[in-house]
């Protein structure tokens, strides 16, 4: 889905000297971009990373393990076909075997690396946001993330 959205720069720069205008800029906003989409889509990830990052997503969306605010009452509805390996199983099933591969990706991503995962890829925040919750400091997280994606490309035998 795509929504742009104008979104206001605010600048870090240097204080202003009392009464010079400040000139203002605005971005355009891709709300329903992933921060994986982002980050590749300006070749900051390969396709390899990329594809394991929304392996990752996907696995988290299957197992249905992001926070709900009320009951669900719509039916599971699990694509199945030549892209699953969940062929032949029930949606309970499809949906257990999900999160045994979640969970299998953060384990072999190793500890430490798993926050940066949860964060960007199933969470969706932002890289620098990520970073300041962490306490990490500024431009660390993207490389600790592909670090993180490298490993769980393995674990998913992203070639």
């Amino acid at each position: 889905m795509r929504k742009l959205v104008e979104r206001e720069l605010t600048s870090e720069g240097p204080r202003r000297a009392k009464g010079t205008a400040v000139r203002r800029r605005s971005v355009t906003v891709n709300l329903g971009e992933s921060p994986v989409a982002w980050l590749h889509a300006r070749g900051h990830l390969t396709d390899r990373l990329f594809d394991a990052g929304e392996a990752l997503r996907s696995d988290y969306e299957r197992a249905q393990l992001s926070p709900n605010v009320t009951m669900r009452w719509d039916p599971v509805r699990v694509k199945v076909g030549r892209h699953g390996g969940d062929t032949g199983l029930s949606p309970s099933e499809r949906q257990i075997a999900a999160k045994q591969r979640f969970d299998g990706a953060l384990k072999a991503a190793g500890k430490g690396l798993e926050d940066i995962l949860w964060r960007v890829v199933c969470a969706g925040e932002g890289v620098p946001t990520a970073e300041k919750a962490l306490g990490w400091p500024a431009r660390s997280g993207k490389l600790v993330l592909q670090l993180a994606l490298d490993r769980v490309a393995d674990f998913y035998r992203i070639g």
